[in-house]
C-alpha cells in the first residue's frame, strides 16, 4: 500500500526556500503517512543538489528544462503513490499538524472535490490568497472600472476576495489555490490533473472550475496551516503580473463562452490600462515610482498575455 499522501512541490530557483519547506514537513510529521515528490524546473542555483544531499528521502524528478508549475506538479504527481495529493508551493512553512488536519478533514468529508487550508503571512497575519470566489464577468467588471481596488475586500465590489472573511472557519469555496491544495489520487486522474497550457497562474483556478462541473464543492478547513512568502519564483513584480494576467486570460478564453469571453478580456485590457494612468499621473507625487513601475511594464506586453497561453501538443483536459 502507497502512503496517505504525497507532497508535490515544484522548484524553480528557490534552494533556501525549498530547504526551508523541507525542513518544516518533516518537523511537522504526524499520524498520516507522508512521502514527498519534488519536481525541479532545472533550477541553476544548487536546490537540486541540496535536496540530494539533505534529503534524501525525498523523491526528486530532476527536469532538463523549466516547463512551469502546471506541468512540472503533473510530473510530480506521475512519480507519486498516494491515496491523496497534496500540492504545496516551496516558499512555503507548514505549520504543526497542517497535514494531518487536510488529510483527516478530507476522510471525514469525503463529498468535497478540492480541500484547502489557512495561509499567513511570513509576519504572522493572515494571507486571503489559500482560496477565492470564481471570477464572473461582475468580477471582472469591478476590475476594470477599479471598484475591487477602490472598494477592497468588498463582498458586493471585490466579491472573489471573499469579503473580509479571515480564513478562520470551515467554508465551502470556489478556488482553491495551489499553494496548498489536497485532492484525491482518483480524482485527480479523473480531472487529468493541471492543465498544462498554463505556465504559471490560473492552472488551480481551472482545475478547480473543472471539479465544480463535474459537481463537487471544494472546502477550506482553518486548522491546516502554512506561512507563505509568495511569488519567490517570479523575477520582479512586473514579470509576476504579466504571467498573472496572462494566466487569467487563458483561464477566461478556455472557461467562458463566447461573447462573454470577448468582453471579459476587453474588461482586464481596460482594468489594466486604467491603472497604468492612474499610476503614471501619480508619479509626480511618488519619487520611487513603483506604481508605474509595475503596471506599465504589463501595459507594454498587453498583446502578449490577452493571447494567452498556447495549447500544447500533449492532449490537455477540457
Amino acid at each position: 500500500m502507497g502512503p496517505d499522501v504525497s507532497i508535490l512541490i515544484v522548484t524553480y530557483e528557490c534552494r533556501d526556500e525549498a530547504r526551508d519547506c523541507l525542513r518544516s514537513i518533516a518537523e511537522t510529521s504526524g499520524a498520516a503517512s507522508t512521502e514527498i515528490v519534488v519536481a525541479d524546473n532545472a533550477s541553476t542555483d544548487g536546490t537540486v543538489e541540496m535536496i540530494r544531499t539533505e534529503f534524501p528521502q525525498v523523491k526528486l524528478v530532476a527536469l532538463e528544462e523549466n516547463v512551469g508549475f502546471a506541468a512540472g506538479v503533473n510530473r510530480a504527481a506521475a512519480a507519486a503513490e498516494g491515496e491523496y495529493l497534496l500540492l504545496l508551493n516551496p516558499d512555503t512553512v507548514v505549520h504543526a499538524g497542517a497535514v494531518d488536519h487536510l488529510v483527516d478533514f478530507a476522510r471525514r468529508h469525503p463529498a468535497y472535490g478540492l480541500y484547502g487550508g489557512r495561509t499567513l503571512d511570513p509576519d504572522g497575519t493572515v494571507n486571503p490568497g489559500s482560496c477565492w470566489g470564481r471570477p464572473t464577468l461582475w468580477s471582472t467588471f469591478c476590475f476594470a472600472t477599479m471598484l475591487s481596488s477602490a472598494f477592497k475586500r468588498s463582498p458586493v465590489f471585490d466579491p472573489e476576495s471573499l469579503g473580509r472573511w479571515q480564513r478562520d472557519a470551515v467554508r465551502e469555496v470556489d478556488i482553491v489555490t495551489g499553494c496548498l491544495l489536497l485532492v484525491r489520487r482518483s480524482l485527480w486522474d479523473e480531472l487529468g490533473g493541471l492543465d498544462e497550457r498554463f505556465f504559471m497562474y490560473g492552472e488551480d483556478a481551472d482545475l478547480a472550475l473543472r471539479a465544480t462541473r463535474l459537481g463537487l464543492r471544494h472546502v477550506i478547513t482553518p486548522d491546516a496551516v502554512v506561512t507563505h512568502e509568495i511569488g519567490v519564483s517570479s523575477s520582479s513584480r512586473a514579470d509576476k503580473l504579466i504571467l498573472l494576467y496572462r494566466g487569467k486570460a487563458t483561464l477566461i478564453r478556455k472557461q467562458w463562452p463566447a461573447g462573454k469571453r470577448e468582453l471579459g478580456l476587453g474588461l482586464l485590457w481596460l482594468g489594466i490600462g486604467l491603472r497604468t494612468l492612474a499610476a503614471t499621473a501619480a508619479r509626480s507625487s511618488d519619487e520611487s515610482g513603483t506604481g508605474a513601475a509595475k503596471w506599465k511594464p504589463v501595459w507594454r506586453a498587453r498583446r502578449s498575455w490577452l493571447e494567452g497561453y498556447p495549447e500544447t501538443t500533449a492532449a490537455q483536459p477540457r
